[in-house]
């Protein structure tokens, strides 16, 4: 079992580590295969995601809190692990014989790319991060993601030249993929050992993970199914814009999952020993955390998303700039519905709340993406987002008000909102200096850094113990004996 702030700190590399590659691949990418290219990737991956999804079906937060609760018992870990996993493999069978038949029965258009992704399901069949999740091992996927990831990049900008070379991306990222999940399993030998498992044992994990492949899904439907809706009813055109615009908002998501991840196997171990004041000292501390970040970030990108686009991935994605300003506003919704969601819904299973959130959550967005979708494309797929999103939020929050000191945590939140208005207010001001654009970018993005730490200066300092850094510089120990 590791630390809570080492593994905050690997699972935070791990996150960082999966956006980076995006990040530097996104604007080569948007310039050699444009906004098609992207699109049509988009588009069939969001359709294999659903077979996925249904090969992991809810195992992924399922796993994690069921071998965290076992996990001081190798004979217990054992034998969950291998009546968990041996589930996950006959789904994925499954859903690789009904990918085939889709291919076979439906997909016309892009056949390749689609054949290809075959290998993202075999990936999710032999997907075992759950497991060391639970175990509070997150170094270990750390070590396996740097490789995987370094290649990814190298391979990427040496094959990829042209949209002709888009099954070559595809094929790299699949083949990364389930490459990566061959790697992990090298890592389990000495954390379990074989044990032979009953049907029974099998099936007794059936019901509770369908229970928490229900939340799965039902995100799904406004995570996946725009991009899905806007290739149908638009076009994959504007999938392109979408898919690079959710790219850049999931940049700040990284220390917001990073935290859940982590906290999760924590909160649902220290639940199984009765420590609920600890855990509500968790709760407490990580929502101000997670609001303090997302509150800036948010404001932020509101601020220099329609200048930015076009800088990164080319004058062509200037409808992108539109499309990162609106999804920015669902920032601090998903911030704090994760840490409700990871910290106390799922460790205290109460997954019939998170189940009605994120089904409401579906049903606002799809409802929104039929009415919008058709007039104004994607930028009626991000009302939607916005929509559903603070549904999930709204409704998660209400229903654990007598439980959690919900006033608590809007109270000590409320002074990061403020400060946000007024760093926002400044960046948003320099719109109107007519230099260079790269400067301007540059000089919005230190402003904002710079206003809004010095803001918060002194929240910073309790998270950073700064006194404590400066102690152990070699040259500030000689003034100060001095």
């Amino acid at each position: 079992m590791g630390n809570p702030k080492k593994n905050f700190l690997y699972n935070i590399i791990y996150q960082v580590l999966i956006l980076i590659i995006p990040l530097i691949t996104a604007p080569y990418l948007a310039r050699v295969v444009g906004a098609d290219g992207v699109g049509i990737y988009s588009y069939t991956y969001s359709i294999v995601y659903y077979f996925m999804l249904l090969t992991l079906l809810g195992v992924n937060n399922y796993g994690n809190r069921t071998i965290a609760k076992v996990r001081d018992d190798k004979e217990k870990t054992s034998k969950t692990f291998w009546s968990i996993f041996l589930l996950q493999l006959s789904m994925g069978i499954i859903m690789i014989l009904a990918y085939i038949l889709y291919i076979l029965m439906f997909d016309n258009s892009y056949r390749l790319y689609a054949s290809i992704e075959i290998l993202f399901i075999v990936s999710a069949m032999l997907d075992i991060n759950w497991f060391f999740f639970g175990m509070e091992e997150f170094k270990k996927t750390i070590t396996r993601n740097t490789i995987v990831k370094i290649v990814n990049v190298v391979l990427i900008f040496t094959l990829v030249r042209s949209i002709n070379d888009l099954w070559k991306y595809t094929l790299i990222m699949a083949g990364m993929t389930l490459f990566g999940q061959l790697i992990l399993w090298s890592f389990l030998r000495n954390k379990i050992k074989f044990v032979k498992v009953s049907i029974r044992d099998i099936k007794s994990h059936i019901k509770p993970n369908l229970i928490l492949f229900i939340p799965v899904i039902a995100i799904s439907l406004y995570k996946m199914m725009d991009k899905i809706m806007l290739g149908s009813i638009s076009n994959v055109t504007e999938v392109g814009y979408y898919e690079n615009a959710e790219k850049i908002i999931g940049i700040p998501m990284t220390l917001i999952t990073a935290l859940g991840t982590v906290m999760l196997p924590r909160v649902s171990n220290l639940i199984s020993k009765g420590s609920i004041e600890k855990v509500n000292d968790y709760i407490s501390k990580s929502i101000e955390f997670v609001m303090f970040m997302s509150f800036a970030m948010s404001f932020g990108l509101i601020a220099i998303g329609y200048n930015f686009a076009p800088i990164y991935f080319g004058e062509s994605f200037q409808k992108t700039g539109i499309l990162i300003m609106l999804l920015a506003i669902t920032l601090p919704f998903l911030s704090f519905a994760n840490v409700i969601r990871t910290q106390y819904l799922i460790p205290k299973e109460k997954d019939k709340i998170y189940i009605i959130s994120v089904c409401l959550g579906a049903v606002v967005n799809l409802v929104i993406n039929f009415l919008l979708i058709p007039k104004f494309q994607s930028i009626g797929a991000c009302i939607g987002t916005i929509l559903a999103e603070f549904t999930v939020m709204f409704y998660q929050t209400i229903s654990v008000r007598r439980e959690l000191n919900i006033l608590k945590y809007l109270r000590n939140i409320f002074p990061f909102l403020l400060k946000t208005i007024v760093m926002f207010a400044v960046i948003y001001s320099l719109n109107l200096i007519n230099i260079n654009k790269l400067l301007r970018l540059g000089i919005q993005v230190i402003s904002g850094v710079t206003i809004y730490s010095l803001l918060n200066i002194n929240y910073i300092n309790s998270l950073v113990n700064f006194k404590k850094i400066f102690k152990k510089i070699p040259i500030l120990k000689k003034i100060r004996k001095k």
